[in-house]
This record gives C-alpha cells, structure tokens and sequence, in this order.
C-alpha cells in the first residue's frame, strides 16, 4: 500500500485487483506487434506482458483524507456483481477491497464522501455490498457524489437498455437517499472540488486537491498504459479525447493505471 502526502491531505491507493485480461492490440487497435514490441523492454513485466500480448491494469481506488473528510474516490468493480460481458469481473469473489480499505485504518462507517470520477462498471462496484441476497450501500453513512450530466446520461441509457451496474452499484444507494448530483465544477471545501474531463464519458470529471501549496488530480481511465506518455498519438477503445498539460510539480492518479 503507498501513501503520499498533498499538503495536510493523505492519499492512498487500495488496489481491488491486477487485470492481465486486456488484449493489447485490441485496446489499442491503431498499433501493431511491432509497436509494442519496441516498447516491451521496459514496460514488461509491470505494464505489459511480451509473451502474451495482454496489458497488466490495476484496479484501484484512492482513499483521500483530509482535515475534514474522508474520501473514497471510485470503488472497482466489486464482489458478486453480474458482469457478463466482462467474463474477468463476472461474479468475483475477491475479498480484497473491504479489507485493504481496513488496513488503511479506515472502516465503511468512517467515509465520509464517494466520489465516482464516471460511472462504468469498474469505476462503482463497491458503491454496494451484498448483505442477504440485497444490495446495499457499501459506506452507510456517506453521500456519493455524482455529476448530474453523467447520471443523466446513464439513467437514460438505462432506461433504453437495462444495464446490471447501474441496478446493482447506482440505484440503490440513490434509493438509500444517500446520492448527491452536482455540477461539474462542484467544490466540497477549498481542499477538495471537481474539475469537468469530458471525453472517456460525457459527464467525467476529475478530483482536484490541494493543500499547503501542493496540488493533485484523481482521475480515472485517463491513461491506460505508459506507452502512451511516449506515444500520445495512438488511439485506444477508449480514447480519452480531452488532453491537457499537467502543471509541473503537480501529482497525477488515475483509477485504472499500472501499477507503481
């Protein structure tokens, strides 16, 4: 577990699992073996696997605490969910996520705030739990921020074609009554806002902290592979099509990256 410091605010990642299931050249579908092949010196094994041609991913949250509030920002994929199209995160029963977020010294009843940067599967399984055959917000006594452009998105692409993730991980924390929907540039305090990314989905946005003069951004599916640092040209499924310089000296986390 790696804890970095943002001024007064400590950040740490709690890593659900390790996804070797992504097929580079499917994900990245402008690049050939060749391109990869170049690269496979440093990024392998941590980033890439030669012998395979799949990517390694981590999926993870971050755990933000500050003088005020703690924070949970994006919640995996979670244990027990349907995912059928994602055979690797159908029904997993990992037990990773609740206990990590323990030895980080935080329990579910101590968060604060969920902040979802989007709202795909892998990015709000933990938003619930399974407790006697229902599902239940996962942190009782937190309010999950959404962006309200991304949750009008979904519920209406839920609405033309059910979709298991947002019956499971984003319906029944709404019907806790434990759901926020703001604007995009919703600011928590001076130390915590939203800053609106719009491109992986309509309604992205990105965690903005800052305290003391330090600075960080918490986004997610940002960046998928380090290769893309030294090739920014490509294209992947899931092309992140707003691209803005990081202030130097800034921090920069994303909630599906390699691992560190």
């Amino acid at each position: 577990m790696t804890k970095h410091a943002v001024g007064q605010i400590t950040v740490q990642r709690i890593v659900e699992s390790i996804c070797t299931d992504f097929d580079a050249l499917r994900f990245f579908p402008e690049t050939t073996a060749q391109d990869w092949a170049q690269h496979s010196d440093w990024l392998a094994p941590r980033a890439y696997h030669p012998d395979t041609g799949k990517l390694v991913l981590t999926i993870q949250a971050f755990l933000v605490q500050t003088r005020h509030h703690t924070i949970v920002v994006d919640t995996c994929v979670g244990d027990h969910k349907p995912r059928e199209k994602r055979p690797f995160w159908h029904m997993l029963k990992l037990n990773t996520f609740l206990p990590r977020l323990a030895q980080a010294g935080v329990t579910p009843e101590n968060v604060d705030y969920v902040m979802c940067t989007h709202l795909h599967p892998d990015h709000v399984g933990w938003n619930t739990q399974l407790i006697d055959g229902h599902w239940v917000p996962t942190f009782p006594n937190a309010k999950y921020i959404f962006s309200d452009l991304e949750w009008n998105n979904f519920e209406a692409l839920h609405q033309r074609k059910p979709q298991d993730h947002i019956t499971d991980s984003i319906l029944p924390v709404i019907e806790a009554g434990q759901v926020q929907t703001v604007r995009n540039d919703f600011a928590l305090d001076d130390e915590v806002w939203l800053e609106p990314s719009p491109g992986h989905t309509p309604g992205h946005v990105c965690v903005h902290l800052a305290s003391q003069g330090k600075h960080a951004v918490i986004t997610g599916d940002c960046i998928h592979s380090p290769v893309q640092c030294v090739e920014p040209a490509g294209s992947c499924v899931l092309t992140w099509t707003r691209r803005s310089p990081t202030p130097h000296g800034w921090v920069f986390w994303n909630a599906i990256a390699t691992p560190t």
